[in-house]
């Protein structure tokens, strides 16, 4: 029977992935990789081989090395699209802002003589920046430097607004910390206990996709309704201050 057009020899499954015949090879022998259906002593590979030799590959480039890849595959008993599913889930970032790449004169220019090399690497530190070389500095995430420049214009120190915004960051660490052990302990650790059954492969990933953007809505919620009580707190004690004054000058 002639090969369908799905199938492939050792040598095109290498091309397609991108790994060496003699990789494959190993693969094959450690495990890793399911036998080739044999015919007329040809081996041919279908799409759940490639699949699983991208998820190696991806899977080494995030640092695993091969023992611990196998675990994985033993342990979940998952197909290969379905970890590359939730590989994706759990790397793709949720920022939606384009980076954007300034000169020191450029954020000179934004910050005045506050944005000494002091401040910027401790911007750097924070991750607010990232030094590319050749005097050409990026900001992931732009729009905090927009409401860093902002605030300053207001008069706030670019000091006291860095201190600010890592303040900031801790807490936030915390709250994500919170939201990841909530989903761990009630969605994946169930799963985990189940045997990782196969129909729930999908649900599972689902909802994974969906705990950062939930999260974030949560989060910004919750800070419209405990920011509007703050500054009633505070400013309500000025007012009243003020009032006093007022009744004291008559």
């Amino acid at each position: 029977m002639a090969a369908q057009a799905h199938e492939l020899t050792n040598e095109q499954l290498a091309a397609r992935s991108g790994m060496t015949v003699r990789n494959i090879m190993a693969h094959r022998a450690r495990g890793l990789l399911p036998a080739p259906e044999v015919r007329e002593r040809v081996g041919y590979y279908g799409p759940e081989h490639l699949a699983r030799l991208r998820l190696i590959s991806q899977m080494q480039a995030d640092g695993f090395n091969l023992r611990a890849i196998e675990r994985l595959l033993e342990q979940t008993r998952g197909r290969p699209e379905q970890l590359l599913s939730l590989r994706e889930v759990l790397t793709t970032p949720l920022e939606t802002e384009q980076p954007r790449v300034f000169t020191a004169e450029e954020l000179a220019a934004r910050f005045g003589e506050q944005a000494d090399a002091e401040l910027l690497a401790r911007a750097e530190a924070m991750g607010l920046l990232v030094p590319l070389g050749d005097g050409r500095i990026e900001a992931p995430v732009p729009s905090l430097l927009d409401a860093a420049q902002e605030v300053v214009s207001m008069g706030v120190p670019l000091r006291h607004a860095l201190t600010m915004l890592a303040k900031v960051q801790e807490q936030c660490r915390t709250i994500a910390r919170e939201f990841v052990r909530l989903f761990v302990e009630d969605l994946w650790e169930p799963f985990a206990e189940d045997g990782y059954p196969e129909e729930r492969w999908q649900e599972v990933t689902n909802s994974i996709e969906q705990l950062r953007p939930l999260s974030a809505a949560v989060l910004v919620a919750t800070y419209q309704l405990t920011m509007s009580k703050e500054v009633e707190r505070a400013f309500g004690r000025e007012l009243a201050r003020l009032t006093k004054r007022r009744r004291g000058g008559r």
